[in-house]
């Protein structure tokens, strides 16, 4: 029998009616609807944000049918049920209706469910409204805000438009405010962390949850979990490759927000066990639309490579202090990072309150480079990887002639205006995404980029070390790898050793000389 994978599905009630596979997480809703009343969480695109308030929803509409074999099906009192309020900002009609006209919308669809008339007008005070009439009806109630920020995030290229919503929100927030007595649990997702300041000022007694151990494994796949509910498929899988279980971890575990559990991002592992093919599944639906143009109007913006040390400030807030003011580009890189998804937590000093980040995963890293490169060259996407697998080939051969000129391709398509105004940034840039993606189609344990000379390029039978220079002598260049002796950490591999030097000219935009020299075997 095949079995059903519920890839983008977010209904609890489809997943359970319709057989779908459905990872068992009402032990831990259990502990957070029975342990606090105001929540906030914060996780990327495609994280199962829906999926777990459909089924809170479900779970306080008293639905008990639907959790039959489920750790809370006998532990939960199934006679008390409470009105359910539910928003998902992506499916209101925002760009096509206008904010407050949504808002209205969607309060009316939610009136209509609980049998409720509406007599104010503003939408702040018939949310208000509808609350209290809801309490009073039906018993206290359960609000639930699914994609809270996306008419934020929708509109960080336009400032005017940003903060006319932003101050739409703020309104209709601020309604919560005094409302215990009607509300059973609130609990707000999406994908970024306004501060309380900027959006909550009224809501200061919101839990965020985003970060700590608690609540890590709310949503997402714990790695106990897929051998549990996948274990038909590892056993499979497991015959044709004994070893699956640490490829599948390498390409898509890693994610943490504080806890000792690393989590699967659950679109890209459904999407594999499907498949049964490694690829870059999240990257397409993942990424922010405002992003690449963000990099290419600010070239000067610098994104890690790998771990970064923050502090908790770069992680609270995606627009920081200029909100109203600066646009997308004045957003840190590494908040936008790992509020997307492409930084998580993996370390946390808590005597100085720093963060470690770096990429969850292969997938992850592979996808930003990609993306970086693909911004950066003004290459399409589709190209860049391709372009790189022709690097690869090159070096494999031994044609270091073919990989210049590869190089050289890979700032053809830089409009001449911007390269003249920051060829340091596009040159680094394109340098390091190139290579970084090379690394990583190649599989290799070993980058010394970030501590040794620019770049180091493994193939099975040779250690190639590159040192580029802008507008300088190949000769200075080449000498910097022989006079710092870095091949070094490599004295006793058996590999032939070729140092080069590469002088990149800014004016011609392409590599104007190189030098090659072996250094032994």
């Amino acid at each position: 029998m095949l079995r059903k994978y519920p890839i983008g599905l977010q209904s609890f009630r489809k997943i359970r009616e319709d057989g779908y596979i459905y990872i068992d997480k009402t032990e831990i809703i259990y502990q957070l609807v029975t342990t606090g009343v105001y929540y906030f969480l914060s996780r990327p695109r495609r994280f199962g944000k829906s999926l777990l308030l459909d089924t809170i929803e479900e779970l306080f509409k008293g639905n008990k049918a639907l959790f039959e074999g489920l750790w809370i099906y006998d532990k939960w009192d199934w006679s008390k049920t409470h009105p359910v309020i539910h928003f998902n900002f992506a499916d209101l009609g925002v760009r096509t209706e206008g904010l407050e006209a949504a808002i209205h919308r969607g309060l009316a669809d939610n009136a209509a469910q609980l049998g409720i008339q509406l007599s104010d007008f503003s939408y702040d005070q018939q949310f208000k409204e509808l609350i209290v009439k809801a309490s009073t009806t039906h018993g206290q109630v359960v609000i639930l805000i699914d994609e809270y920020d996306k008419p934020l995030i929708d509109y960080l290229d336009d400032p005017a438009k940003l903060e006319a919503h932003r101050s739409v929100m703020k309104s209709f927030y601020s309604v919560l405010k005094g409302q215990d007595e009607h509300i059973r649990l609130l609990l707000l997702t999406g994908v970024s962390r306004f501060s309380k300041v900027s959006l909550f000022s009224d809501l200061n007694h919101l839990e965020d949850i985003t970060l700590g151990r608690q609540f890590n494994p709310l949503v997402g796949i714990t790695q106990p979990e897929l051998e549990r509910t996948f274990a038909p498929e590892i056993e499979e899988l497991r015959a044709a490759d004994p070893a699956i279980l640490e490829t599948i971890k390498h390409w898509y575990n890693g994610y943490t927000w504080g806890g000792t559990d690393t989590l699967y991002n659950p679109f890209s592992l459904l999407n594999f066990l499907k498949s049964r093919e490694f690829q870059n599944y999240w990257f397409q639906t993942g990424t922010p639309a405002f992003f690449y143009d963000m990099i290419r109007r600010n070239p000067r913006l610098e994104f890690p490579s790998g771990e970064v040390l923050v502090g908790p400030e770069s992680l609270n807030d995606l627009l920081g202090h200029s909100v109203a003011y600066g646009g997308p580009d004045s957003i840190e890189p590494v908040t936008i990072l790992f509020q997307t998804g492409y930084l998580t937590v993996k370390d946390y000093d808590a005597k100085t309150r720093i963060y470690t980040l770096d990429f969850p995963n292969l997938e992850v890293r592979e996808s930003m480079q990609v993306f970086l490169l693909s911004a950066y060259s003004y290459e399409t996407s589709g190209k860049v990887r391709p372009n790189v697998l022709r690097l690869l080939q090159a070096f494999r051969a031994g044609d270091i002639k073919q990989v210049m000129t590869l190089v050289d391709t890979l700032f053809s398509h830089i409009p001449n205006t911007l390269w003249a105004g920051a060829k340091e940034q596009f040159y680094h840039a394109i340098i390091q995404n190139t290579f970084g993606l090379l690394d990583v189609m190649m599989e290799s344990d070993r980058n010394y980029a970030a501590t040794r000379p620019d770049i180091t390029v493994f193939t099975p039978t040779h250690i190639y070390v590159l040192e580029f220079k802008l507008d300088q002598p190949a000769e200075t260049a080449l000498n910097q790898i022989i006079e710092k002796d870095y091949f070094r950490p490599f004295q006793s591999d058996g590999r032939k050793k070729v140092a080069i030097g590469v002088r990149f000219s800014s004016e011609k935009k392409a590599v104007e000389a190189y030098l090659v020299r072996d250094v032994g075997p």
